[in-house]
């Protein structure tokens, strides 16, 4: 039990402390990552193609490809469109401080 670590610690032992190159650059993908995971998710759930989805966003199946792939960051303006026009869903935004 003596080895186990902490998610943050094995990131700060691996990546750097929060605030460093490295380690922010991890945490953003990661999010980008969950982004794109929850619209794959959710167009699933809603039975749609991303062929689909595109259509009914205004935008390529490509994008949202690369947006699911993680190979691509979703502008918020096409984020919202993706969100509320292709999935009939609502955008929710926070800042945490």
């Amino acid at each position: 039990m003596k080895n186990i670590k902490t998610l943050d610690q094995f990131k700060d032992k691996h990546f750097g402390k929060v605030g460093t190159v490295k380690r922010d650059e991890l945490d953003l993908d990661y999010e980008n990552f969950k982004i794109g995971a929850m619209i794959h998710e959710a167009r699933l759930q809603k039975g749609m193609t991303q062929e689909e989805l595109a259509e009914k966003a205004g935008t390529t199946k490509s994008y949202i490809s690369k947006i699911e792939n993680n190979v691509k960051e979703a502008r918020f303006s096409t984020l919202q469109k993706i969100v509320e026009l292709g999935l009939g869903g609502q955008l929710e935004l926070s800042i945490k401080i």
